[in-house]
């Protein structure tokens, strides 16, 4: 099952690469395959603890809402098509979360992260070195002017220019966004101990290096959020539930000082980013998606997933470099434009119960029993810290919304929603157990990391 995951890891996660490689009909016809060996698996595994009345109910709201737009939707054909993806991606991660535990959830994205980041650093090397100029994929065809769109292009051949890079994902923000995910796994596997230090250092250094020549200015305001997010859950933890408060007043003053300044000051708050003050046009994009999406504002034009741009309203919705936008750029518009305001009643909720169910199984301590409670396990803290990236992005990228992002958003989901056991160090299958102290507990054997670790 291990294996499976990391295949659909990179699948998702490398879509990009996948249709880069082989083709968009190639592509459809992998995912029809992962999908197909997921349900196998499950029918095979039948995890005793499924039951679907246990998934989220904003899953099904969700779900229920973009099915039945498919009636009033301005394209039915594509809308359906739209549906039957999400749904396949729906299914594939309730599969993996039924079926793998947490720390196999967290080792198996890193491996499907450590093979992408490292195959893309040497693809990029390869055309730094031998290829010296940017590279499309080979079905991409050029203009009516015999030139190919900087949108289409692979790789743009800038690695020993400094960036911004792109990798196998031929997007310099997915890519950055991508090496953000994998330090926050590569991190907490490094400082829970579960892989070895020269390995877990290694892996960190890289990731962190990819986001610095990815250049992004949204993936560094998400590794801000996410710095301060761990900040925050630490402090929680050594506050303990009574003493929270302070931390929650802090978070919301500092949450709302970030708010204004983004509308007061974006100028000033942009320009450090490197940006100019319409965030590279998509202020121009959420104009006209605003403009379009008002004329159904109650429910949407109808769920499509991907934007199909050779249609109406998005073949001429706005254009970038010659070719139209894929998405509203900002994952709460997109869900408005498709489903209006129902949708995003919908859809609200499934966020917001998601961040807060891991920011519990984070800051909560794990106790077994009637005794004392244990000492705070590292790996509770990922699911949380990879929801708060997922949310940054989501107000500048619409990607929560399908592929990889919805694959993640739902297993996080569906996890935190049925898995309440949080771990202890007793439970981590550390690659270093001279790491380890016994715990001052009645159960014998039992061990975990020093008091002082434990409590960072």
């Amino acid at each position: 099952m291990s294996a499976h995951a990391i295949a659909v890891f990179l699948f998702t996660f490398g879509g990009n690469a996948v249709r880069n490689l082989v083709g968009i009909p190639a592509y459809f016809a992998i995912a029809g395959v992962i999908v197909a060996v997921s349900v196998v698996l499950f029918v095979r595994l039948r995890p005793a603890d499924f039951r679907w009345y246990r998934l989220p109910a904003p899953l099904y709201w969700f779900l229920g809402v973009a099915l039945l737009s498919i009636a009033w939707s301005q394209y039915t054909a594509w809308s359906a098509i739209g549906v039957a993806v999400q749904f396949a991606t729906t299914a594939v991660a309730v599969v993996l979360a039924f079926v793998l535990s947490w720390h196999e959830l967290l080792r198996t994205l890193a491996s499907a992260f450590r093979w992408l980041i490292g195959l893309s650093i040497l693809f990029e090397l390869w055309v730094s070195i031998f290829v010296r100029h940017p590279v499309v994929p080979w079905w991409i065809e050029p203009g009516p002017d015999g030139k190919f769109s900087k949108l289409t292009w692979w790789s743009r051949d800038l690695l020993f220019s400094g960036g911004p890079i792109q990798g196998l994902l031929g997007s310099s923000v997915l890519f950055g966004f991508l090496a953000l995910l994998a330090l926050i796994a590569f991190g907490i596997q490094l400082r829970a101990g579960l892989v070895r230090p020269v390995a877990g250092w290694f892996w960190v250094v890289l990731a962190f290096l990819c986001i610095v020549l990815t250049r992004s200015a949204t993936v560094w305001v998400a590794f801000i959020a996410v710095a301060a997010a761990l900040a925050f859950a630490l402090w929680a933890r050594r506050r303990g539930p009574e003493g929270r408060i302070p931390v929650y007043l802090t978070g919301l003053a500092l949450a709302l000082a970030g708010v204004l300044s983004v509308v007061f000051a974006r100028d000033t708050v942009f320009g450090l980013f490197g940006k100019s003050s319409d965030l590279t046009g998509r202020i121009e994009i959420w104009q006209k998606v605003i403009e379009h999406g008002s004329q159904h504002p109650w429910v949407g034009w109808g769920w499509v997933s991907y934007w199909p741009t050779w249609i109406e309203p998005f073949a001429s919705l706005d254009t970038k470099v010659g070719l139209p936008v894929p998405s509203a750029h900002n994952a709460w518009l997109d869900v408005w434009f498709q489903l209006g305001l129902l949708g995003v009643l919908v859809f609200a909720p499934l966020v917001v119960l998601t961040l807060l169910r891991t920011w519990f199984r984070a800051v909560d301590q794990p106790r077994r029993g009637p005794g004392a409670a244990l000492p705070y396990a590292t790996s509770a803290l990922w699911p949380f810290l990879m929801m708060i990236a997922l949310l940054v992005q989501s107000l500048t990228e619409s990607r929560i919304l399908v592929e990889n992002g919805w694959l993640l958003l739902v297993i996080l989901a569906v996890k935190s929603r049925v898995d309440f056991r949080l771990p202890s160090p007793d439970t981590e299958p550390a690659m270093l157990p001279w790491r380890r102290v016994p715990i001052p507990r009645e159960t014998p054997g039992a061990t975990a990391l020093r008091p002082d670790r434990a409590s960072r």
